[in-house]
């Protein structure tokens, strides 16, 4: 498969000046699926910062990433609805009045997608779908913004990855974020919708889920190296991986988002830096203090999907923006470690940290979400247990 149409949008000349994001969010309408993930709470953060009234939509499916703590301290700040978005009524109710969409929610983990076939295309083709069919309804178009990954080039040939370069995905994830790719094109080209596709490289930070290996390694190596664990490297670990620290991740999407030039393309949002997998492992053994290393063969049915070499060529979104990510990466590690450590029961039950005293639980979070107008108050909804382990976790996919 070869890329065609939707990246053939991106200008040709720089883009600037770069718009203010204050003036560009603030009073703006903003629905955020997977509003309780990684991305969304950050992203929600930023927004709340400049003065946009936000709507969080998550499933809090035990499997992901939903984490009511993630914006716990920003109170009524948001407002959170909790729904699963392949139920259409949840979308009609929510998709209305919005300025902009950032569409995160998905089923992430490339390996399961193997596994769980129907969910993974349900869960990222057909949840993209659904949404724009209900915006294509709409009067006035929100901007559309799609969370989409590295995962749909599979093996790149050269030093970076381009938005132009073919398409072959090694996995069911990535076929499903491609389909969704080409629905945004699709639907802008057809229907007006102004929408962007951002290609996410290998993102890492705090508020990520760390009770699995499936989503983050980084986020999991840093627990095990807190819980003076061994790390497994898969082969020599000599691939190199393009991290990108969670608010480099969420400023990339709020100026791509902006940026009137961006409207209909596909964008590589990442560092643009390439690190050896086996120096991040270094890395984090280093400043957290604790843990070790071992190497192992790879594991037949994880080689057939390995990448290789993935490092994104950021020309785009430095044209777009004129920015690019600020974050190294040893920084954005001492960063994210020291947060697991002041919120870890936050994160992970039962399993302390090295050299802390065990016993450390913490209270059972609750999430009032709020009424939607019109409606009753909604119930007190507990929090999915982050030490609930996820079905048929294998060995952790050395790919992230």
């Amino acid at each position: 498969m070869k890329s065609n149409g939707f990246q053939s949008n991106a200008p040709s000349a720089p883009a600037g000046p770069w718009p203010s994001l204050e003036r560009s969010y603030h009073n703006k309408r903003v629905l955020i699926t997977g509003g309780l993930g990684f991305l969304g709470s950050s992203i929600a953060r930023r927004l709340v910062n400049y003065g946009a009234k936000v709507t969080l939509v998550d499933s809090l499916n035990p499997l992901y990433g939903g984490n009511p703590f993630n914006v716990q301290d920003l109170g009524i700040k948001v407002s959170t609805v909790v729904g699963d978005l392949r139920d259409v009524r949840v979308v009609r109710d929510h998709v209305h009045d919005q300025d902009f969409i950032f569409h995160l929610a998905a089923q992430v983990s490339y390996i399961d997608s193997l596994n769980m076939p129907m969910e993974d295309l349900l869960s990222n083709a057909g949840m993209t779908l659904q949404l724009l069919e209900e915006c294509r309804r709409l009067s006035a178009k929100p901007r559309f913004v799609l969370a989409s990954s590295r995962m749909v080039v599979g093996r790149i040939e050269g030093p970076t990855q381009t938005e132009d370069a073919p398409v072959n995905p090694l996995s069911l994830y990535g076929v499903h974020k491609y389909a969704s790719e080409r629905y945004l094109a699709i639907y802008h080209q057809n229907f007006g919708i102004p929408t962007l596709a951002l290609r996410i490289t290998n993102p890492y930070g705090p508020r990520q889920q760390i009770h699995h290996s499936k989503y983050s390694l980084i986020g999991w190596f840093i627990r095990q190296a807190l819980e003076n664990q061994t790390i497994t490297i898969f082969g020599d670990g000599d691939q190199r991986r393009d991290y990108v620290y969670i608010d480099d991740l969420t400023e990339g999407f709020l100026r791509c988002a902006a940026a009137p030039h961006a409207v209909g393309t596909v964008v590589n949002l990442g560092s643009g830096i390439a690190t050896r997998f086996c120096d991040m492992v270094k890395a984090i053994i280093d400043i957290v203090g604790h843990g070790r290393v071992e190497f192992v063969p790879w594991p037949k049915d994880y080689a057939k999907l390995e990448t290789g070499d993935a490092v994104a060529d950021l020309s785009r979104l430095q044209q777009l923006t004129g920015w690019r990510a600020q974050t190294d990466l040893r920084t954005g590690i001492r960063r994210t470690a020291d947060y697991y450590r002041r919120h870890w029961e936050h994160y992970v039950r039962g399993t302390p940290i090295a050299g802390r005293p065990s016993g450390v639980d913490g209270a059972r979070a609750l999430l009032t979400r709020r009424p939607a107008p019109g409606r009753a108050p909604l119930a007190e909804v507990p929090v999915s247990d982050p030490s609930t382990p996820h079905v048929g976790v294998s060995l952790a996919p050395r790919d992230s």
